[in-house]
């Protein structure tokens, strides 16, 4: 049998591919990104950030729901911000265009799926290299959180906000899951499991996220919930 190398050896044998200086300089990149998220965002006033998958096709029914519930908040005078890339994100945007709203895109720079769709806004797009800074910027001034059907991004977030919420690291704001379909085994999993078996969650977290189907209800939700509660940056 081979014998295991000392480990001194190993420590020894192992060093970063770069130097301190290209980390160094990198702080400085990712500073900036911060300040033109913080910038461009703070003039816009409330906005809700709408979540979902970049393969959902036009005509599919979550695109055209996507289109009428951002179409809806903004003319309640919301802005809408999104990835700024195809799918649920481009109904979003579409939908915040038709009501002559506020259309903001979170561009991500990706290997793939990733290009900014039309129904952008010019002056709100920012393009991100680093997930950590953009999702700051989803977080900071979003009035609300909409988590349409999606994939491992959408749900990334879904629970990355949960946990946000839930914590109270920043005000609660409304969280709405669109698509009962989809989205209740994801609920029962949770009830089940991590409330009830292994009590890993307490038991009114699960009420602070609703699950609705119809656009007027959830538009109904935001604008009830803020009767209530002040509109502001989240932190």
């Amino acid at each position: 049998m081979k014998q295991m190398q000392d480990p001194i050896k190993v420590n020894e044998m192992r060093s970063w591919n770069e130097n301190k200086a290209n980390s160094s300089w990198q702080i400085f990149k990712i500073m900036a990104e911060f300040v033109q998220g913080f910038e461009t965002l703070a003039k816009l006033g409330p906005c809700i950030s709408i979540f979902g998958s970049a393969r959902t096709k036009p005509g599919h029914k979550y695109y055209e729901l996507t289109v009428e519930i951002a179409r809806q908040l903004a003319l309640e005078g919301f802005g809408i911000i999104t990835g700024g890339g195809p799918g649920i994100m481009e109904a979003a945007n579409k939908g915040a265009s038709m009501a002559s709203g506020r259309s903001v895109g979170l561009n991500i720079s990706l290997p793939f799926e990733q290009t900014v769709n039309p129904y952008v806004d010019r002056d709100t797009k920012i393009d991100f290299d680093y997930f950590f800074v953009r999702k700051v910027m989803f977080t900071k001034y979003a009035q609300g959180f909409i988590m349409m059907p999606g994939g491992w991004g959408t749900m990334d977030e879904f629970f990355e906000v949960a946990t946000l919420i839930q914590t109270r690291k920043f005000l609660q704001a409304p969280m709405i899951c669109v698509g009962k379909s989809y989205w209740t085994g994801l609920f029962d999993w949770m009830r089940e499991s991590m409330l009830e078996a292994e009590h890993n969650i307490s038991p009114g977290d699960l009420d602070l996220i609703k699950i609705y189907d119809d656009p007027k209800e959830i538009v109904t939700y935001i604008i009830d919930f803020y009767s209530h509660n002040k509109l502001q940056p989240n932190f």
